[in-house]
């Protein structure tokens, strides 16, 4: 990602400094625009469009006659079995055309809008808990004679019961290769008890029936999950869609679903060969920036962590290398479970399994070129505008973090207090964590004030004033005090002549104008002729206000040294490091010391002899 070069250069020159930058910008840019084609290669448009016709159809789709019951609004079981007998049997089973003739040869599959292959057939399973798992109230035991707390895998129960003869009445041992489901009161883990729908939908029908007529959802029932997966090979793209109906212990159904557009096979098209080849140029960016960081690092060894764009550089290639990893282990396991999930059309497809880890893909890949953006910052503080702002946030940042502390200990107080009061009312405040988030729309403006003021009259309106006055009009004006004041600090450091020891913008115009002078398409000036200029201007101009010769020499020769010892130990950064100077550089430094000692004894003689000369034309 660069190579790290430390703020003081004694030994460097101003020319091969700023060709080391350009070189390293030029080169982060183009794996910049490689890590860019890479991630937008794996997306397109068509995966939003795809999970938003599947989720139309089975979740908005409603239960036929006068009823308005489909998925999202399922609240009890036999809304449940309406849907699995209604909107589900429909969208799964498209065998015709809309005038009722034949489409075409399924060649025994089925197709979903007509566009859409179902592979393999669905599966339906669900998760139960074992009566007498939780604890009755000794006042109550003989009105309740049973009890079913909430799932947790030992509270699974793994008996049969009903019919006891198929698969959906004995329990089947998880598989180890598929993740567990994180739903809204549980986390599900594989197995269960498990049924495959027919290719018929008139044998899946009577096969619903069945269930419902013997009860196969009991009370011990806590989440049914509806898994079947999709291809369409218009845009070369997998849905894999997953509906969850948990049963919590408190009664009722909450429905939640998940729809995960992928793109299984990759290297289809001439556009995908193109990616592959940004891939491997990416391996070899990544091969590139490790050798260079390793080598940083055994040559600085623990100055090399002092910067926080080191530290960047190190986020970066680990998520580069966890990105190369995924990639390769679902590409691995493409090639190894595609074809077993295609041979069986009879089966189930566990297409889940290999969604789940490309969605993990894509995650980490949005997050290393988040990062690989932010790392523009370390190029642009070489800017003077960027590099005040980079001087006051880490001027200030001692004072952000005890502010951040007073800042928080209120903010989680009133988050606790909101929970606490308002928690079993409204759902902004339904946990603790959902306090927190509700708190920070407060402050953007969105919020719901009579769901407060409706749990509770007398603290609603309290709880909400008081957290305006203290969070938002005296702690956040705080911060930007902190801010604002010691921005101002740093304004006035550079109004003195603090600065960049050189700004990116200039160093391009510098080149683009050496370019241009070298094709002849510009007049060279030596900066040399410039200063020789100007300084014989500022001689002139010295001897007219009768300066003396002597002085106008030795002011000459102290601004010459002056500069040439600033060039060399100016810096845009004030240093808490240590960095050893060699016996010259003390040399030079302690006769800099003697000549300005030497300056200040002659203006202190010049102020003293206008002085007395103040003092006789008074008297």
């Amino acid at each position: 990602m660069g190579t790290w070069t430390p703020q003081h250069k004694p030994h460097y020159g101003r020319e091969v400094e700023i060709r080391t930058t350009l070189q390293e910008l030029l080169l982060y840019l183009i794996f910049l625009v490689n890590l860019c084609i890479l991630s937008f290669g794996m997306v397109n448009p068509h995966m939003y469009y795809l999970n938003k016709v599947m989720s139309s159809l089975f979740l908005d789709t409603s239960v036929g006659g006068d009823e308005r019951t489909n998925f999202k609004s399922i609240r009890s079981i036999t809304d449940f079995w309406k849907f699995m007998e209604g909107p589900l049997l429909e969208g799964l089973y498209w065998d015709s055309w809309y005038n009722s003739e034949k489409l075409y040869d399924l060649k025994n599959s089925s197709r979903i809008y007509y566009e859409n292959i179902l592979l393999g057939v669905p599966r339906v399973r669900q998760l139960k808990v074992r009566n007498n798992t939780c604890k009755v109230y000794s006042s109550f035991q003989s009105l309740m004679s049973e009890c079913y707390d909430r799932y947790t895998s030992g509270n699974e129960d793994l008996s049969e019961f009903g019919l006891k003869q198929d698969t959906e009445w004995t329990y089947s041992a998880p598989r180890t290769n598929s993740p567990w489901h994180w739903g809204f009161v549980g986390v599900y883990q594989n197995g269960g008890y498990m049924f495959t729908l027919s290719k018929l939908k008139s044998e899946t029908k009577t096969k619903f029936i069945n269930l419902r007529l013997n009860s196969w959802i009991t009370r011990g029932t806590r989440v049914i999950f509806i898994d079947f997966s999709l291809y369409n090979a218009n845009v070369n793209l997998f849905c894999i869609i997953r509906l969850v109906a948990e049963f919590p212990a408190t009664g009722g159904i909450l429905t939640s679903w998940q729809f995960y557009s992928v793109k299984l096979l990759r290297y289809v098209s001439y556009y995908d060969y193109f990616i592959a080849s940004c891939e491997i140029t990416f391996c070899i960016f990544l091969i590139v920036f490790t050798t260079q960081e390793i080598k940083n690092i055994s040559e600085f060894k623990y100055a090399y962590f002092k910067s926080i764009w080191n530290w960047l550089e190190l986020l970066l290639l680990a998520l580069c290398f966890v990105a190369v990893f995924l990639n390769s282990y679902c590409i691995i396991q493409v090639f190894l479970l595609l074809g077993k999930l295609l041979k069986n059309t009879e089966e189930y497809s566990d297409f889940y399994f290999l969604a789940y880890w490309h969605i993990y893909y894509n995650n980490i890949i949005a997050i290393t070129i988040f990062f690989a953006w932010i790392k523009i910052f370390k190029f642009i503080s070489f800017n003077k505008t960027m590099s005040q702002l980079s001087s006051t946030l880490s001027r200030c940042i001692k004072d952000i973090v005890g502010f951040a502390i007073m800042f928080f200990i209120i903010f989680f107080a009133y988050a606790q207090l909101g929970f606490l009061v308002f928690g079993s009312q409204v759902d902004d405040f339904s946990t603790f964590h959902n306090s927190i988030f509700a708190q920070f729309r407060i402050v953007l403006g969105d919020f719901n004030f009579a769901g407060i003021q409706q749990a509770n009259r007398i603290l609603g309106p309290i709880y909400f004033i008081t957290f305006i006055f203290f969070v938002f009009f005296v702690l956040l004006n705080m911060f930007l005090a902190i801010i604002n004041d010691t921005y101002s600090e740093v304004k006035a450091d550079y109004s003195i002549g603090r600065r960049p020891d050189f700004e990116l913008g200039k160093m391009i115009k510098e080149s683009y104008h050496n370019v241009l002078e070298k094709l002849n398409l510009r007049k060279p000036q030596k900066d040399e002729d410039k200063k020789n200029m100007k300084s014989g201007d500022l001689a002139e101009q010295a001897r007219r206000e009768g300066f003396d010769e002597n002085e106008i020499q030795s002011a000459e020769r102290m601004k010459k040294w002056k500069a040439r010892l600033e060039k060399k130990y100016y810096s845009t950064e004030i240093q808490d490091d240590y960095q050893p100077v060699t016996q010259q550089e003390f040399r030079e430094l302690f006769l800099y010391a003697v000549e300005l000692e030497k300056e200040l004894h002659y203006v202190s003689l010049k102020l003293n002899r206008v002085m007395r000369k103040v003092s006789a034309l008074q008297y």
